[in-house]
Formats: structure tokens, sequence, C-alpha cells
């Protein structure tokens, strides 16, 4: 009993983070520019002074999923979505680079350009802020271009732009926030052939249906591993009976 007793465990615990990266995934699935998370079982050993005859199944997010969700055009001049595999540069809480997808862009009182979940957009010389303007454009390589209040709208300003990077040859990892870093804590470069599509969004890559369905699996694996359970106390029981004496 203990041997299949600590095997279900560990399945008990792979599927309860399988259900957990799924859940995230689903709440996601209208999160714009979101990367579905990946996770994946591995093997691990249990080390002791005789052979290795024990194993433990462990769970957890390995990767993510870097295929490119739907574009949506919203009309909104501060959208953006990125075109190829280029990456959208944004201080992280900690006041380190990171980079995302997400091109839901907005202005703060201050003047200070966000992404949707807040994090401030990186541009020429840092975090961009925007003077007060009567309309501002994003063009194509990712300049943006305003009319001050009062100006001329045939006569627009550059005033900054967005930092667009590219993995290409390098490797990036997702952080717990949402936001992919460089693998050793470096900074990507600049893209030098990034572009974005100004008034578009991409929406998440999660596919709602086929989470749906690993949600299942992932469940009736855990009542799998529940019946087992109960077959070996069954089992147990059943010995215990037979090794018992009668008075």
């Amino acid at each position: 009993m203990d041997r299949l007793v600590h095997t279900s465990l560990t399945a008990m615990r792979g599927a309860m983070a399988r259900q957990t990266a799924i859940a995230n995934n689903l709440a996601n699935a209208n999160t714009v520019g979101f990367r579905g998370e990946i996770a994946n079982a591995s093997t691990q050993y249990i080390d002791g002074q005789t052979f290795k005859t024990r194993a433990q199944q462990a769970e957890q997010v390995v990767a993510a999923d870097m295929n490119q969700g739907a574009v949506t055009a919203t009309g909104n001049p501060l959208d953006v979505a990125m075109n190829g595999d280029s990456w959208l540069a944004v201080q992280a809480t900690d006041g380190s680079e990171a980079y995302t997808r997400r091109g839901d862009l907005k202005l703060n009182e201050s003047g200070l350009l966000t992404t949707g979940d807040g994090n401030p957009v990186i541009g020429e010389g840092g975090p961009i802020t925007l003077p007060a303007a009567d309309s501002i454009t994003i063009a194509k390589d990712g300049s943006i271009w305003i009319v001050p209040q009062g100006g001329e709208a045939s006569q627009p300003q550059r005033v900054d732009a967005l930092k667009l990077a590219s993995a290409q040859g390098m490797s990036v990892k997702k952080g717990l926030d949402g936001l992919f870093r460089e693998t050793n804590g470096g900074i990507l470069p600049q893209d030098a052939l990034g572009s974005v599509t100004s008034g578009s969004v991409e929406g998440s890559n999660v596919n709602a249906t086929q989470a749906l369905v690993q949600m299942i699996e992932a469940s009736r694996a855990w009542e799998t591993q529940i019946k087992m359970i109960t077959t070996a106390k069954e089992i147990d029981d059943g010995g215990a009976s037979l090794m018992r004496l009668d008075a």
C-alpha cells in the first residue's frame, strides 16, 4: 500500500499543477497579447542510500506557447499590434526591462504611456511620457507623432518611439508577472526591422475549447488517482483480515 499511495499522491500533485496552468490560460483567454503556458511532467527519483527504485511525478510550467494570436482592429490610435516576432519593451514593477506582446496602450494622468495592465512603455530614453496633445499617432515603425494643443494638424511632431525588441537567436522566458525576459537577465536588442499595426491589438493565443478539454482530462486523471488510493486501502484491509487470528 505504501508504494501505491505515494505513487498516487505524486500523480495528484501533478494533476493539480496541470489544472492550475490550464485555469490560468482559461482566465486569460481574452487578455490582450497573452501567451498560453505549457505545463509538462517530469520524473524525479527519490535519493537515498539504496537503489533509485521510487520516483515522483513533477509537473510545472516549462514554456509558453509562442504562436501569434488573432489581430483585431480597434480604431484606437494608441493600440498597436506587433508584427512578426517583435516584442514591446516595458518597465516591470522592479524597474527592470521586460517584454510583452500586449499593445493596448493608454496614457495616465501624468502623460505616462503604459500597457493595459499598467506597465510603463519604454522608448528611446526610458519610459515614454507624452505632452498634452490634440492628437497622437503611432507610425508603422513605432515612432510616436503628436499634434500639440492648438498646433497645426498638418505639422505633427515626432516625440519618441516605441522600443521594439528582437529575440532572434536569444532565449526568453515568461515570468510570474506575465512578462518575458531574457533568460540570463540581459536586455534584448532593438529590432531593426520591427513594425507595428496601429489601431489594432493582438489577442490571446489560448484556444478555449482545447483548454477545456485539457481541464477535463486533468480532472479525470485526479479521479483515477483517488480510485487508486481507495483500491490500495481495500487491498490493505483484505491483507489485514487474512492475518487476523480468531480469539
